[in-house]
């Protein structure tokens, strides 16, 4: 069987383009025992994998060079030598940028279709919306009435935050880039307030936006979005830093406000996490998430684009903001 891949050919400096990805095609042998081969259905991109593309410390292994590039991926099993899976199964794993491929056993995650919508499982209740519940709940800590500012906002975590954040009662206010992006938080998913990081006087917009400062502030891009928002926080406010995306492309480091006096005199929480750090309790997370999708408490949005051959195209899409909620690619149709 012929599989293709997608691989990093050379590391990016700025903006990743088309000339960063390899594409190659290969044989795949017969499963060995405990192995299945896999039909990819759904891929994600995701913003931490632009990170994985340098040769640098970080807290997961950088891809190497012509190192078929990973991530989350919904798949078929297509042909079986396991006792835990049968051909048909549906599951979900880190794999390859791959049509077809060979995983073990013990490396998927079977998932029910039944449950909710396979594509669920790589946003809403996968690891972008176990991520919002987590960073909100362990470390941001919404109180009724408080105010919850959201960078990122309209993307697969950030719209989960947000949501969480009304669920514990909280006023909610989110930032994004386009007034489509703000319409769809404020009309569909009911934020209290919306603010557009392009505007002319951000600092202004903010203030407006909350008036009575900032409790919370998920923080998913950092950069001067970050900064403007910091000067606003109230005494004893939480902030988790889930992701900076503004800086992801940069070619030379960013110089911004000094973090610290304002954390200072507020007596205020920054604390960075990944989602991993809370591994032995994502089934707590995922039960709730499906609970509240199910109660319609819950909803989502999703960017999905068609074919194998654009998912470079995504990726680099996310950094032009391209996606509101989840951006995945559809790979193949599953089998009946």
């Amino acid at each position: 069987m012929k599989a293709k891949q997608i691989r990093l050919g050379k590391r990016p400096v700025g903006m990743p383009n088309e000339d960063n990805f390899k594409w190659t095609e290969e044989d795949l042998r017969a499963p060995d025992t405990g192995e299945v081969v896999l039909k990819a259905l759904y891929i994600s991109v995701d913003p931490y994998m632009r990170g994985r593309m340098n040769d640098q410390k970080s807290y997961v292994e950088p891809y190497g060079l012509d190192e078929v590039i990973s991530g989350g991926v919904i798949a078929q099993v297509h042909q079986s030598n396991s006792t835990e899976l049968e051909e048909g199964d549906f599951v979900i794993g880190n794999l390859g940028w791959a049509t077809y491929q060979l995983a073990h056993e013990d490396a998927l995650r079977k998932i029910d279709p039944s449950q909710a919508p396979l594509t669920t499982h790589l946003g809403v209740i996968g690891m972008p919306g176990i991520t919002a519940y987590f960073g909100l709940l362990d470390i941001g800590k919404p109180e009724p009435g408080e105010t919850v500012v959201i960078s990122g906002a309209a993307g697969a975590v950030g719209t989960v935050v947000g949501q969480i954040a009304k669920i514990a009662g909280a006023r909610v206010v989110g930032i994004a880039g386009s007034e489509e992006k703000l319409a769809y938080l404020k009309d569909e998913l009911k934020f209290d307030a919306v603010v557009n990081y392009k505007s002319d006087d951000l600092q202004e917009s903010l203030k407006q936006a909350c008036p009575d400062g900032v409790d919370v502030y998920f923080d998913n891009v950092g950069g001067e979005v970050s900064d403007a928002v910091l000067r606003l926080i109230n005494k004893g406010a939480r902030i988790p830093v889930c992701g900076q995306i503004s800086l992801y492309n940069l070619k030379k480091p960013d110089l911004g406000i000094r973090v610290q006096p304002n954390l200072l005199v507020n007596s205020a929480l920054m604390k960075g996490f990944i989602v991993s750090d809370y591994g032995a309790h994502f089934e707590d997370a995922v039960s709730d998430l499906a609970k509240w999708l199910q109660e319609g408490k819950l909803q989502y949005k999703e960017t999905v684009v068609e074919g194998f051959e654009r998912i470079p195209d995504a990726f680099i899409g996310l950094f032009k903001g391209e996606n509101i909620g989840k951006y995945i690619v559809r790979v193949a149709e599953p089998s009946n």
